[in-house]
């Protein structure tokens, strides 16, 4: 936001630990009482919430809330709170958060998180393959977790020319752990078999297993496919129709890969369609059965845990695309209803716009003369679909407090980060007591003192041993200036020395006489008064 130099006259403007405190807190505050406002303006709003446990082992809730302004679907923070022991579990179905609202209001609507329960749904899988997987994380580890060993095959790769130096640390908690690492591996997978020899590792036999290096080839095809869907379905406003779109489209093609598998063929997952050209393989029976087995499964598992989906229901269509042919067909819609439908889809002029807005600014845009319809549509765009903003705000917590600042209350660093509201400074002033800001400087850092005015906007600036700077350099726009320099003859015969005092000339400021003070001494009085808040 700053140059070089105002960074460093800002860093070096004293202030303390608490006024930073306070300030954030100001900030923060203002931000959540402005979504506060929305909200209270729409007749109905989604939250989005996910708990964590951050670097000190203190258990994090964050809470955004979706709601509707005039013209889109607006999405905030709205809390971040810790969680102290004894907390009930977010989702208790008696005695946990949801639980609670519903006692409050019966018809709220609970989403499962789309993404986690894909996650879910992708980790299971035959003995086989779990076996291969967990094998590949052995050989992995053995490289990567020994500093050692990780130089040494650096080194490897480096004289084979490699493409790629490193392999890839799995983790359970990053989502697309699984498919970068396999492909790393498969990639590397020469690298990795010359160095396990030198090492006499027993991994080694796993790369002259073709079978093994088969599921190995496959696991990074599926696993990448995964990681797609995944990616697709991760970002800002999404909602619940559109990765259930998603969520159908890759269950449809989990059924198609299924059918070229059952025809003896793999070409649809590439890495290992290579592998069986170069090695000249002929016979992938086993290979056939096992990913047959786990297509199966795959598709069974993502069915158990969206079967909505497959249900397939119609009836909201409508709502991502009012234009579509016989769309009212199945709306589910009332006589009355189906008929205003009927009429919107009849209008070019809607027709056009619909495509060059997004859905929910469509929706919104038409509800003044199709006000039912509109409100519908925007109940089922409105929920989330996925708790990533939460995953996103966690990764940020991760910056701020970090082992380092462990004990820092994060809240409401948090807001601040994460927001994309501007805070209403004026607002913020308003309510803070009138105070002025003042700068003490000597002489020798005059060239600075103008840097800093213009960063801070200090009210009084007050410079001391004044003899060092020619009179011409003793100005500064827009500011009043008072100096007393030492006398010439002075009774202790001391030279040099001398003050000035700059005030902002928006203030009202004057030279006081003060009888009892000795005109040799090197001080000024100056009354300063302020007309209004604004002058400071």
């Amino acid at each position: 936001m700053f140059d070089t130099k105002t960074a460093t006259a800002l860093q070096s403007i004293p202030v303390s630990n608490n006024t930073i405190s306070r300030r954030i807190e100001d900030i923060a505050s203002d931000i959540v009482m402005q979504v506060i406002e929305q909200i209270k303006l729409t007749k109905m709003f989604a939250l989005e919430l996910d708990e964590s446990t951050d670097v000190s082992g203190e258990a994090q809730v964050i809470v955004f809330v979706r709601y509707q302004d005039c013209s889109d679907i607006r999405e905030n923070i709205l809390f971040c709170q810790n969680l102290h022991d004894g907390a009930a579990a977010l989702t208790g179905k008696n005695n946990g958060l949801m639980g609670w609202i519903r006692k409050k209001n019966p018809k709220v609507k609970w989403l499962h998180c789309i993404i986690h329960r894909q996650a879910l749904a992708s980790k299971r899988m035959n003995a086989h393959l779990h076996e291969t997987l967990n094998e590949a994380v052995k050989v992995i580890n053995f490289i990567k977790a020994r500093p050692l060993n990780s130089r040494m095959f650096k080194l490897l790769c480096q004289e084979m020319g490699s493409e790629h130096q490193h392999l890839l640390l799995h983790t359970e908690v990053r989502w697309l752990s699984r498919g970068k690492i396999l492909n790393r591996l498969f990639e590397l997978r020469q690298e990795v078999h010359m160095f396990l020899l030198e090492q006499k590792s027993a991994f080694s036999s796993l790369f002259e297993n073709q079978d093994w290096v088969c599921r190995l080839a496959y696991l990074a095809d599926i696993f990448d496919k995964l990681n797609d869907l995944n990616l697709s379905m991760q970002g800002f406003r999404t909602d619940e129709l559109s990765l259930n779109s998603k969520m159908c489209a890759f269950i449809k093609k989990s059924e198609f890969w299924l059918k070229k598998v059952q025809r003896n063929s793999v070409s649809v997952f590439p890495t290992l369609d290579k592998f069986a050209d170069d090695s000249e393989i002929d016979n992938l029976n086993t290979i056939r059965d096992c990913i047959r087995e786990h297509l199966t499964k795959l598709r069974d598992e993502l069915v158990s845990y969206f079967p909505s989906i497959m249900n397939q229901d119609r009836t909201q269509d409508w709502i991502q695309n009012p234009f579509v042919e016989d769309v009212t067909s199945s709306s589910g819609l009332s006589d009355k209803l189906t008929e205003n439908l009927i009429e919107l889809a009849s209008d070019r002029a809607l027709e056009l716009k619909f495509q060059n807005v997004t859905v929910s600014q469509f929706w919104l845009e038409v509800k003044g003369e199709y006000k039912e319809l509109s409100e519908i549509a925007m109940s089922a765009l409105l929920p989330f679909g996925s708790t990533y903003l939460c995953e996103v705000s966690f990764s940020a917590m991760s910056l701020i407090k970090t082992k380092h600042r462990n004990r820092l209350s994060v809240q409401n660093d948090l807001i601040i980060a994460v927001s994309d509201i501007e805070p209403r400074f004026d607002n913020i002033l308003a309510k803070k007591q009138p105070s002025f800001s003042l700068i003490f400087l000597n002489a020798d850092k005059m060239g600075e003192l103008e840097g800093y005015v213009q960063v801070t906007g200090a009210d009084i600036n007050t410079v001391t041993e004044v003899h060092k700077q020619s009179p011409e350099h003793l100005t500064i726009q827009g500011y009043k200036q008072f100096i007393k320099l030492r006398h010439q003859n002075h009774p202790l015969g001391k030279k040099g020395g001398g003050v000035a005092c700059f005030v902002r000339e928006q203030l009202a400021s004057r030279l006081l006489q003060i009888p009892y003070i000795d005109g040799d001494d090197e001080m000024i009085w100056i009354m300063i008064r302020p007309k209004s808040f604004r002058d400071l």
